[in-house]
């Protein structure tokens, strides 16, 4: 057999490794994990996001690259959420599953601001 005449399928072959790739990675992509930490849930005021980090991982999540520091408040009342998004999917994908890539968030709450000012009225 010649090496001409595998080459269409192995273009076939690969073309449905990473079509199969990208669908069953799909699926995973509205995986996400939230944590609150602190009194988060407790508190009132408007949600905010605080820090934003990705988390690096080779050999579908064997080895860690590093850890992520994402930013928290001095007060410790947060909630963390980890995603895995569509920009992951791509970069898993695009390094055939040897690099994996998570979205971390850390939302908080700011205090509703209560208005200081006396209304004065008309003498």
């Amino acid at each position: 057999m010649h090496f001409n005449s595998l080459l269409p399928i192995l273009r076939r072959s690969g073309a449905l490794v990473l079509a199969l790739s990208i669908t069953i990675s799909s699926f995973t992509s509205c995986m996400t994990t939230k944590t609150p930490v602190g009194e988060f849930q407790q508190q009132r005021g408007e949600v905010y996001k605080y820090g934003k980090g990705k988390q690096l991982w080779l050999f579908g999540g064997l080895l860690p690259i590093g850890r992520t520091n994402v930013n928290t408040p001095d007060h410790g009342n947060c909630e963390v959420v980890t995603r895995y998004t569509f920009g992951d999917v791509l970069i898993n994908v695009a390094t055939l599953g040897i690099l994996h890539t998570y979205t971390i968030k850390v939302n908080a709450k700011r205090t509703p601001r209560t208005s200081t000012n006396p209304t004065t009225s008309g003498n």
